[in-house]
């Protein structure tokens, strides 16, 4: 498939009114009702990959999806010698789970503690394969709670995408650094001063709850923040990335019983999302449109606001809050960097046992992070085709640092 012929345009060239408002609500209620039926809809497609060797893809409608939609819409698949399959755009996290554990997608991005939960508490044979993104999420607030620090949010209503997610886990750190206490119980009982409710949203819920005032704020990926600012009335109180330097998001999955069978399907497979994480990390504008309703409709949103998402990154216009403290790392709105490093994976899993989620957490007991690092994470794919494509690290990565580094966290 030839390159979408797409036009870049300044992102502060949009000027978004009430009636797009209007059209944002209506479009999530539309993509709300039209993604139920789907997952309604009988498992047809539980065929392993290895019956055919089709790549099947299963996504949510959120920036972290983009090297699969870009090694998709660009051809670069065909362009390894495998068949692949329209991508089919989930709702919620926990039915693109589903769909992944019964064999009905072969490819995913996953919020990358989900991976975590799945093998060692479900024990489900998943592997972590690439990063699909790093950095590209943020905690927004309504414009009208005033709040400029992590330390305003007491009494607040915050919603996150699911409890097993990096959002979850750096805002409730964040939260207890600034002495509150994350709690989650029924959003009708009373809230002392120091606590902040936590409650699940999907991520396209999130701004029309935010607009309607069920929510004082939330926490999720990209295009959802730049949704909720220029159509929600939100404000950025800080991007993510700035907390924890090139964090992992999202993360590319596969079934290690499919890996372990079909190695060269699955070196194909990396190949193509390597080549897909340059072009996005070189050409975000141009991505931000093709992904959108705008060019090839991939994600249910205009092209203004998926723009915004992957490329607007302004100290200035992020003063007040002050969502940007690190511009010294030259860190983007959203970057990416397939490479799965150990040390990440290690500073999860430790975080996870620290971070206040709905149902049983007995897993994570006495859960070693170096085995999970080398025991969830599969990296021999992605670095072989960044061995050939050396160009997918990022700019200016020394060489000491292509394989490992040391995290860095500052709240």
């Amino acid at each position: 498939m030839p390159p979408c012929n797409c036009h870049p345009n300044d992102p502060q060239d949009y000027q978004v009114t009430n009636a797009g408002r209007r059209r944002f609500m209506l479009d999530s209620l539309a993509a709300a009702g039209g993604l139920a039926a789907a997952m309604s809809m009988p498992n047809m497609m539980r065929q392993a990959m290895a019956d055919d060797g089709t790549v099947r893809i299963g996504y949510l409608p959120i920036t972290d999806a983009t090297p699969l939609l870009v090694a998709h819409a660009l051809g670069y698949f065909e362009e390894e010698g495998l068949k692949v399959a329209e991508p089919e755009l989930i709702r919620g996290w926990s039915p693109l789970v589903e769909g992944f554990t019964r064999g009905r997608f072969n490819l995913v991005h996953l919020l990358n503690p989900i991976p975590v939960w799945m093998r060692y508490n479900n024990n489900f044979p998943v592997k972590i394969m690439a990063w699909a993104h790093i950095n590209g999420s943020a905690v927004l607030v309504s414009g009208q709670s005033g709040a400029q620090e992590f330390a305003d949010l007491g009494g607040k209503q915050i919603a996150v995408p699911y409890w097993y997610s990096i959002h979850n886990t750096l805002l409730q750190m964040a939260l207890r650094n600034a002495g509150l206490e994350p709690v989650i119980q029924d959003q009708t009982a009373p809230l002392a001063d120091n606590q902040v409710n936590l409650m699940i949203l999907p991520p396209a819920d999130m701004p029309p709850a935010l607009a309607a005032g069920r929510i004082d704020g939330f926490t999720v990926a990209e295009p959802f923040n730049a949704a909720g600012e220029l159509l929600a009335g939100g404000k950025l109180l800080r991007f993510t990335g700035d907390i924890w330097q090139n964090h992992p998001c999202c993360v590319v999955c596969m079934n290690e019983n499919q890996v372990e069978a079909n190695p060269e399907w699955t070196q194909k497979t990396l190949n193509a999302l390597v080549r897909a994480s340059i072009y996005a990390q070189q050409n975000k504008v141009e991505t931000a449109e093709m992904l959108s309703r705008d060019g090839r409709g991939y994600l249910p949103m205009p092209a203004e606001v998926v723009i915004r998402a992957m490329s607007h990154y302004d100290v200035d216009d992020y003063a007040s809050p002050r969502a940007i403290r690190h511009s010294e790392w030259g860190s983007g709105r959203i970057d990416f960097a397939p490479f799965p490093y150990a040390s990440a994976t290690r500073q999860l899993v430790s975080a996870m046992n620290d971070t206040l989620v709905g149902g049983d957490t007995t897993f994570l007991n006495g859960l070693d992070p170096n085995f999970v690092a080398e025991d969830l994470v599969d990296s021999r794919f992605v670095r072989r085709a960044m061995e050939q494509y050396p160009e997918a690290h990022l700019p200016n990565t020394p060489e000491a640092q292509r394989w490992e580094r040391e995290e860095r966290i500052e709240l």
